[in-house]
């Protein structure tokens, strides 16, 4: 069967389906796919809860190996000192010994200033050294803090992925059923109808795009109907929508025979 003539088959059989029908079939399609929406709302801050302590490990792991890559540097440079010191010391036991061994004045001021300068060399590598030492003192308490957060959140992380994959396992079943009930129901309702259908759900918080009428108002807005209308709504004649919302609108009955619950009592 070519795609034209199946969509003419189908034409006629949504043509042979009268608007109650049609009424009832959108009904029922709305049911389905409320209890769709709650199952995903039920899991729905879970990800993204999950995702939030996913960054916050990556975070704090990328921190303590930056931490631990400039103690890494900072020990390079302490080293650097420390072989100033000792290259110092030995300089200033060579140029006292020369010293000692000097023929005039201007030999022994030389040395004596080379000594100076290697004095404030391993005074000022010293002080660095201090600097340095107390810069990984700290990195390093940082990175003990860091690490308990880590636990933290890792700990964090672990029981919300266990109470994510246990609420999939247990809804993942139910909504592969409803969603094949969706697609199943919407093959009663036309192409043109369908799309309305849609695009009023997806302009909808809530979802719903089929509402039933009550105490005189649209079930989606609240909206107040006139009499007139509510009467035509009862008729299930023709799809009407609300002039406030857009949402299609229905009753009692109609919703009763699409979710097989029994229609409300009035008070």
């Amino acid at each position: 069967m070519s795609k034209s003539t199946a969509d003419k088959v189908k034409k006629d059989n949504h043509a042979d389906i009268s608007v109650e029908d049609k009424l009832v079939a959108l009904a029922k399609l709305q049911d389905i796919d409320s209890k769709v929406d709650k199952i995903r709302i039920i899991r729905g801050e879970l990800p993204l809860e999950v995702k939030d302590l996913e960054d916050d490990v990556e975070g704090l792991q990328t921190r303590i190996e930056k931490l631990n890559t400039e103690i890494g540097d900072v020990e390079k440079d302490i080293q650097a000192k420390e072989a100033i010191l000792s290259e110092g010391a030995i300089l200033i036991k060579k140029y006292e010994d020369q010293r000692m061994n000097v023929r005039n004045n201007r030999e022994y001021d030389s040395l004596t200033k080379e000594i100076e300068y290697q004095n404030l060399e391993i005074q000022l590598a010293e002080k660095r050294i201090k600097e340095y030492s107390y810069a990984i003192q700290m990195k390093k308490e940082v990175i003990v803090e860091a690490k308990e957060k880590l636990t933290e959140r890792e700990a964090d992380l672990q029981a919300k992925n266990d109470k994510l994959n246990e609420i999939i396992a247990e809804t993942e079943k139910e909504e592969k059923v409803l969603l094949a009930e969706s697609e199943e129901n919407e093959k009663f309702i036309d192409d043109r109808l369908l799309v309305a259908y849609k695009r009023i759900r997806d302009n909808m918080k809530n979802g719903l795009a089929v509402v039933a009428i009550g105490r005189d108002a649209c079930g989606g807005c609240f909206n107040k109907i006139p009499p007139q209308r509510q009467l035509d709504i009862r008729m299930h004649k023709k799809i009407i929508v609300c002039e406030y919302c857009g949402r299609i609108l229905t009753d009692d009955e109609i919703i009763s025979k699409a979710t097989g619950e029994p229609i409300p009592e009035k008070a």
